[in-house]
Formats: C-alpha cells, sequence, structure tokens
C-alpha cells in the first residue's frame, strides 16, 4: 500500500494544479518557436498520436496543449491523467497510467503548471510502472535536450570519451554539431558536470565511474533503463516489460546501448557504452533522431535499433 500510495502522489503531480486554473487556452503573448507533443504507450514502443504548433504562448501548458489536440479525462479534481483518447489509467492499483517527460526528462511540475518554451518536445507514455516507478530521463526527444535545453535555459554541452582521440569519440561530436549544437570535450569524470548536459562515450565497465551508472547493475528499479550489466562479469542483460533477461550480450557481439540519467537534480548525462568497441561505434552511430524517437533506451546492433524494454517473447 505505501508504494502504491508513493506511486499515486507520482501521477498526481503530472497534472496537479486546478482545471480552471491550469487547463484553459490563454491568452499570453506568443514566441516563435513551436513546440510538439506525441502520445505513446509502452516505453514508446507504439505511436498513438502526434501534433505541433508552431508558436508557444507565454503561459501555454503541457496540460492546455496536450488539452488542445487530443480527448483528456482527469481525475481527483483535474490532478492526474485519467485518459487519453479514450484510453484508461488504471491507478494506483493497477500498476499503468500517464506520464509525462519534456525534451526527455521526467518532469517534475504537474502538466497544469508546467510552461512551455519554444522548441519544448512533449512525450506522453503510457506505461506500466510496477517495475520501474520513475524513468528520470528518456533518449527519445534527441536532439533534445541537446539543443534547448530545459526550461527554456540552454546548457553547455560536453562530450566525455574514455577516449578522446578515438574517431568514435569525434563522430559523438560530429553528430551533434549536425543538429546544431557545439559541445565541447573533456575526460570522463571531469569536475563542474552539474553546469552541461553530458555525453558520455565508453566501454563498460570504464563507464562504471560516471555517477550513477554503476546503478546499471541493479536494473530498472534503480534506474529506469531496461537494461542490466552482471555484477563481476562482461554480459549485458537486455531486459523485458517485466524486468526479466530477454536477452543476454557477451562481448565480441557489438551490441551498443544508449541511455540517459539524471542521478542528481542538477546533473542530466547520456552515456552510450558496450562491451567492446564494434558495439561502441553502433551506439555513437544511432545518435540520430529518427532512429531514436520515443525511445526510452535503445540496444543497437549494427545499424538495427532496438527500443528497451524489449518485446515479451
Amino acid at each position: 500500500m505505501r508504494r502504491a500510495g508513493a506511486v499515486l502522489v507520482a501521477l498526481a503531480l503530472a497534472v496537479c494544479g486546478s482545471v480552471a486554473a491550469g487547463c484553459g487556452l490563454g491568452k499570453g503573448e506568443e514566441r516563435a518557436g513551436g513546440a510538439s507533443i506525441r502520445i505513446t504507450r509502452d516505453f514508446g514502443r507504439t505511436l498513438l498520436g502526434a501534433a505541433s504548433v508552431a508558436r508557444v504562448r507565454e503561459d501555454q501548458t503541457v496540460m492546455r496543449l496536450l488539452r488542445s489536440e487530443f480527448d483528456v479525462e482527469t481525475r481527483f479534481g483535474g490532478r492526474f491523467v485519467q485518459s487519453i483518447d479514450g484510453l484508461e489509467g488504471r491507478g494506483a492499483g493497477g500498476g499503468a497510467d500517464w506520464l509525462y517527460f519534456v525534451n526527455g526528462v521526467e518532469a517534475g511540475d504537474g502538466a497544469a503548471e508546467y510552461e512551455l518554451s519554444p522548441g519544448d518536445r512533449v512525450q506522453w507514455d503510457y506505461r506500466p510502472w510496477d517495475v520501474a516507478m520513475r524513468v528520470p530521463a528518456i533518449v527519445g526527444a534527441f536532439p533534445e535536450p541537446f539543443l534547448h535545453g530545459l526550461e527554456g535555459r540552454r546548457r553547455p554541452v560536453r562530450v566525455e570519451c574514455e577516449d578522446a582521440d578515438a574517431p568514435v569519440c569525434a563522430e559523438a561530436k560530429e553528430r551533434l554539431q549536425a543538429v546544431g549544437v557545439s559541445p565541447s570535450g573533456a575526460s570522463i569524470g571531469a569536475p563542474g558536470t552539474e553546469t552541461v548536459t553530458r555525453l558520455v562515450v565508453a566501454r563498460w565497465p570504464r563507464a562504471r565511474i560516471v555517477r550513477g551508472a554503476a546503478g546499471l547493475e541493479d536494473g530498472p528499479e534503480a534506474t529506469g533503463v531496461f537494461a542490466r550489466f552482471a555484477r563481476g562479469r562482461r554480459v549485458l542483460e537486455l531486459l523485458d516489460d517485466e524486468g526479466q533477461v530477454a536477452r543476454r550480450v557477451e562481448p565480441g557481439e557489438g551490441v551498443g546501448l544508449v541511455l540517459a540519467m539524471r542521478p542528481r537534480d542538477d546533473e542530466l548525462v547520456w552515456l552510450v557504452t558496450a562491451l567492446d568497441r564494434r558495439g561502441l561505434e553502433a551506439g555513437v552511430r544511432a545518435l540520430r533522431e529518427d532512429r531514436l524517437r520515443d525511445a526510452f533506451a535503445v540496444a543497437v546492433t549494427g545499424r538495427t535499433v532496438e527500443k528497451l524494454p524489449l518485446a515479451a517473447r
């Protein structure tokens, strides 16, 4: 019951605030840049709907944008979304509900309070939360949050590599430059992590020194990522929706992992990692909008990109 109660509080945050105060159309001054919204289910595996606006009003909120484009029902006095286009959440006891991200980051404010900024990409996803109650960050909004940042504040971007002179490191920077981002470079573990958005490119277990990465040995309850590195072994386990092992990867198979983490409120890091060089290269090649769209995290083999969690077989 304690777990269910905590989830209910978290879900309430998704749309807290009164409907009257937070869900009208608003008349704030328009700002160029636009915003987009995508409706998905099952960890971004299936797209249900999408819309965009060319301009964002100063007082435009996530809830207003959602209501303007989709049929939305709320519960508990409008405090959280019950359904979008007829797909209903199952509440604290049901284990599946609507949760949202802005620029790939799980929002800390309610949708009726979160004011949009030009360039924002919103994703509402209907998913089970019994295995991973929280998913702090996802990769599906690429090139966000590198391009426009968070809450209208663009942060400097830094690429950190285990080998700064390796071609894969240069390619990671080129992938960001191709979408309008000019990153700096540094070695893994450089100070100042709270002031930048980081893209870390490193093989496992070298990548383990990144703050929060050690949680990848504990699975989705710790990180929100449905992948796990076996403790003391060079084995990567790719998990299904229930947190069960769907596939085991060993060195030499060329499988890369691309994920996002938020180890602290002021810290945001993307991680491209693998057990071998080919996997690392494959992960960096996947840093494209068309390959990451809507995904929570991905496993990459050659040019094949699979969204995580893997679908149960």
